[in-house]
C-alpha cells in the first residue's frame, strides 16, 4: 500500500520572544512525514512543546525558522489566501472548546466554519446534520441553545463544527480535560468511529497513556522542544524506561505485563492494551490447561 503524506516538517523551529530576554526555544528543528489516515497520539511532557507543534499545522503560529508541508503543499504564511485554505484542511480543536460557543442555536454554531467557506445552504445542512451525528448529537438538540446543554453535549457540539469542515486533518488538543471518565470514554470513542468512517488524519494530543494507546495507529513524542521518537505503540511503548526518565509514563497494563516478563513469566508480546493483554493471559491459560 502506498502511503501518503499529508503533513511534514523540515527542521522546523519556533522561538518564543526571540531577540529578547525571555528568548525560549519551543520547538528546535522538527523533521517528521505523517501518512494521510494514521491516528497519531501526541504525548509529551509540559512545556515539551507538543501544543507549539500542532499549532503550526493550519498556521496559527508561524515558524521561526524550517518549513512545513500540508497535503503537499508548502504552508506559506505571506499567502494570506493559500493560508485561509490551508486551514480548512487542517481542523484543531482547542483545550475547553465548549468555552468558543456563542450563536443562538447549536446548529448555528456548528455551521459557522462551513459558511466561512462559502458553501451553499443544502451542502452546509448536510454536513451539520451528518457531523451531530458522529458526535451522537440528537438532531432535536440543534435547535437548542448551546448554553442549554450538558458539559459533555457542550463540548461534542464544540468538536462537531470544527469536524464540519470536513477536514483532511483534526488536531484535537486534550478535547476530554475535565470531563469525567464516562463522558472521557464517549468522547472518544466518538472520535475513533470518526476516524474509522472518514478515513482520514486524526491527531490526539493527550496525558492519558491508556487514551493514546487505545486509539493510535503512531504515537508522536516531544521532549524539551526536540522530536524524541514517532512510531506504532509497540516501539514506542518498548522505550519504557526512556519515556519514564523523561518524565512519561505507559500505560499501566505495560507496566504489569513489564514486571511479570522480569519475574521470568515467558511473554515475548508488548502489552500496551488491557484488551490484548486479555487475549494473551487467556491465551497463556489455554496452553497450560
Amino acid at each position: 500500500m502506498i502511503k501518503i503524506s499529508i503533513i511534514k516538517t523540515e527542521n522546523l523551529t519556533y522561538v518564543y520572544g526571540e531577540k529578547t530576554p525571555f528568548e525560549h526555544t519551543a520547538v528546535d528543528n522538527v523533521s517528521i512525514d505523517i501518512d494521510e489516515g494514521e491516528f497519531v497520539g501526541v504525548i509529551g511532557h509540559t512545556g515539551s512543546g507538543k501544543s507549539t507543534l500542532i499549532q503550526h499545522f493550519n498556521g496559527l503560529l508561524k515558524a521561526t525558522s524550517g518549513k512545513i508541508f500540508i497535503d503537499n503543499e508548502e504552508l506559506l504564511w505571506d499567502d494570506k489566501k493559500k493560508l485561509r485554505e490551508m486551514r480548512f484542511k487542517v481542523g484543531l480543536v482547542f483545550q475547553y472548546p465548549e468555552y468558543q460557543l456563542f450563536e443562538e442555536t447549536v446548529y448555528k454554531d456548528i455551521s459557522f466554519g462551513p459558511k466561512n467557506m462559502g458553501l451553499d445552504e443544502n451542502e452546509i445542512d448536510r454536513r451539520i446534520k451528518e457531523t451531530a451525528r458522529l458526535v451522537g448529537l440528537d438532531e432535536s438538540i440543534l435547535e437548542k441553545s448551546p448554553f442549554e446543554l450538558s458539559g459533555g453535549q457542550k463540548r461534542r457540539a464544540a468538536i462537531a463544527g470544527v469536524m464540519a469542515m470536513e477536514p483532511k486533518v483534526l488536531i484535537l488538543d486534550e478535547p476530554t480535560a475535565g470531563l469525567d471518565p464516562k463522558g472521557r470514554d464517549r468522547i472518544l470513542g466518538q472520535i475513533k468511529e470518526y476516524h474509522e468512517e472518514k478515513k482520514n488524519t486524526v491527531m490526539l494530543v493527550s496525558h492519558s497513556m491508556e487514551d493514546v494507546a487505545k486509539n493510535a495507529t503512531k504515537i508522536l513524542v516531544m521532549n524539551n522542544s526536540r522530536l524524541f521518537c514517532y512510531d506504532t505503540p509497540v516501539n514506542v511503548f518498548k522505550r519504557a524506561d526512556e519515556l519514564e526518565g523523561m518524565g512519561l509514563s505507559v500505560p499501566q497494563v505495560t507496566k504489569v505485563f513489564n514486571r511479570l516478563k522480569a519475574m521470568g513469566v515467558p511473554i515475548n508480546d508488548d502489552v500496551y492494551t488491557v484488551e490484548y493483554g486479555k487475549k494473551l493471559i487467556m491465551k497463556m491459560l489455554g496452553k497450560q490447561a
